[in-house]
């Protein structure tokens, strides 16, 4: 009995330790990560970004083997980052809880180890000197420029990025120079410890020097391949030249008509010891329909809606068909609005890079400034004349009825609207750096109805974009409009070709048209003469959401002198919420000083930014 006695009271004591223990010992177990300093803030960035035991603290918590290998992985983790920075003698010492990892009780240390405080993990890292390349050698193949394109230099810092680096450009010079075969073998590295220097050696093999064989196109469903050959800016037997066929597949992107262009060269020559290419292609949808909406307080709402085919007759053709109901409201406004267009373009028309524009229309504005009806047509051919650079030359013709201060006019215009455009912007809707310009000059003619004299519109606007910290999330933007009529004093103009200001295009803060002179009772008159600008600042904030600051600027004369009368400024701020289409835009604005007649604040809400 005094046995069994005793081996109860044993089990009891050994199961209240076990469960003492188990109160205090944690799996997995938490634990905190000290970096010391190494003297270089980029370094110590880099080895707190790449480290594991700090990315998987929280998320990944593990036991005791596990953390002993998180900890070891980042050793090495450690050691190859100083090595790609050229710390060849750097070395890399982390403690748990003040015990080496190699210490053969750290498990069991762990193991007893409670979960408050959690371990103590200290990471020390002493650099060394960091080395130099010294030797840089290029064996096999090769030319007497190739180490021009290499552009590695001795005396600089073994950095593994630059030695990667230059072989691409090696390799690129190769391929360039027409050997589109060449391969450059990675660079093998030959430390020189007494010396604090690395030798690098490049192995080349350049290959036959090629032409380009076959080119074939592949993926063509819909589209005709006599319009995609002779669009290609490459052919057979020319010099393989990796930059002549990458310009090749953009300008097949270009025509609207892909999803996709790949080019792929062929991995060996043909029987002529030419190299074949194939550009492979994906046909978008032929037609597609999109719907708009917008709103402001001086113009009201809008719907909109474009139906397009971009493939009409197989050779790239575009027919767009687009219809808006507008001035829903408005405080600029006096009744309901509507729009149609149809619009063609043929594409290479009579010359590559050429297209013919021919369109048709209807509209009705009703507008506080005058109330207006008219059927518009109008032919063009615009030309690319260079990467950012467009012109075009047409002929319009417009048959409109205008009622303004209680007179009605017809009018049957004939214009020539020649337009030059520079585009380098990076975005249509929500533009980072670049700019646009556009400079026109349209003579026009009244052909029977109100007598008008012969003038002539001419307009320059542009915008340009600043991207402060160069990731597209400070942008200052500036926009421009100057323009003049000449030929014909503002009673002799038709109201709708006069010169306005106010709204979002113009002048915010201000009502639709409201800028400038007016008639006694103050419906706006119009001018002969305009001028407004722009400041603006963008911040985007988180992932999706963004603010903007704003001043515009602006006025519009007749008979004064140009750069004299009254100008207008507005201002005012405006958030964004960033979505796959583009920003949404709600913007808000006050006048600044009084225009009669011109509102106390006004507010803009669409899709893009304002410009």
């Amino acid at each position: 009995m005094a046995v069994l006695l005793f081996l109860r009271i044993t089990a009891t004591i050994v199961i209240s330790l076990m469960t003492v223990l188990s109160a205090y010992a944690a799996d997995p177990q938490p634990y905190t990560v000290a970096i010391g300093k190494t003297g270089n803030t980029e370094i110590d960035q880099i080895i707190t970004d790449i480290s594991t035991l700090i990315s998987l603290g929280e998320d990944a918590p593990v036991g005791p083997f596990a953390l002993v290998a998180r900890a070891r992985g980042d050793v090495e983790r450690f050691l190859t980052g100083l090595h790609s920075l050229g710390y060849y003698q750097g070395t890399v010492a982390v403690r748990i809880d003040g015990h080496a990892l190699d210490d053969p009780n750290l498990y069991e240390l762990i193991e007893g180890a409670p979960a408050h405080p959690p371990v103590a993990i200290t990471v020390s890292i002493a650099l060394g000197p960091q080395f130099h390349f010294r030797h840089i050698e290029i064996q096999g193949d090769t030319t007497g420029q190739a180490r021009a394109w290499l552009a590695l230099k001795p005396n600089t810092p073994a950095l593994a990025a630059d030695a990667l680096a230059a072989r691409e450009r090696l390799l690129d010079g190769f391929r360039n120079a027409g050997y589109a075969l060449a391969k450059v073998d990675e660079p093998v590295a030959t430390l020189a410890i007494d010396s604090d220097a690395l030798d690098l050696s490049y192995r080349v093999t350049t290959g036959p020097h090629t032409v380009l064989g076959e080119i074939s196109v592949k993926g063509l469903d819909k589209l005709n391949e006599k319009f995609v050959r002779r669009r290609l800016l490459v052919s057979s037997g020319e010099q393989f030249d990796p930059t002549a066929i990458e310009k090749a597949r953009l300008d097949l992107s270009s025509t609207g008509v892909f999803s996709a262009v790949r080019a792929k060269a062929a991995n060996k020559v043909d029987a002529q010891g030419r190299l074949p290419i194939t550009f492979i292609v994906t046909e978008r949808k032929r037609r597609a329909t999109s719907l708009g909406a917008a709103y402001s307080t001086d113009l009201g709402g809008s719907f909109s809606t474009t139906w397009q085919h971009r493939n009409l007759a197989g050779n790239a053709e575009q027919l767009n068909l687009s219809g808006s109901v507008a001035q829903l409201g408005g405080n600029s406004t006096t009744g309901i609005g509507y729009s149609f267009l149809a619009a063609f373009i043929k594409p290479d028309f009579l010359s590559r890079d050429q297209s013919l524009h021919a369109s048709i229309g209807a509209l009705k504005q009703s507008l506080i400034a005058y109330d207006q009806t008219a059927f518009m047509g109008d032919v063009s051919l615009e030309r690319k004349l260079s990467r950012h650079w467009r012109g075009s030359l047409g002929i319009g013709l417009e048959q409109t009825r205008i009622t303004q201060a209680n007179v009605t006019n017809d009018y049957t215009l004939v214009s020539l609207p020649t337009a030059a455009k520079y585009d380098s912007t990076d975005n249509l809707l929500d533009p980072a750096r670049g700019s646009l310009l556009s400079v026109s000059f349209t003579p026009m003619k009244s052909l029977a109805g109100s007598q008008t004299n012969p003038f002539v519109v001419m307009q320059a606007s542009g915008s340009t974009y600043f991207d402060l910290d160069k990731s597209g999330r400070s942008i200052i933007a500036l926009r421009g409009l100057v323009g003049d009529i000449e030929g014909a004093d503002v009673f002799s103009l038709p109201p709708d070709e006069r010169f306005y200001a106010g709204g979002s295009a113009t002048v915010r803060g201000y009502k639709y048209q409201s800028i400038g002179p007016q008639f006694a009772d103050g419906i706006p008159q119009g001018g002969t003469a305009i001028m407004t600008g722009t400041v603006e600042f963008r911040q985007r904030i988180l992932d999706n959401y963004g603010a903007a600051i704003f001043v515009d600027a602006g006025k519009v004369s007749t008979s004064e002198p140009f750069l004299a009368g009254a100008w207008r400024i507005g201002a005012g701020v405006g958030v964004r919420y960033y979505t796959p289409f583009g920003p949404l835009r709600a913007d808000v604005a006050l006048p600044l000083n009084d225009q009669p007649n011109g509102g106390s604040f006004e507010i803009y809400i669409g899709l893009g930014q304002a410009f």
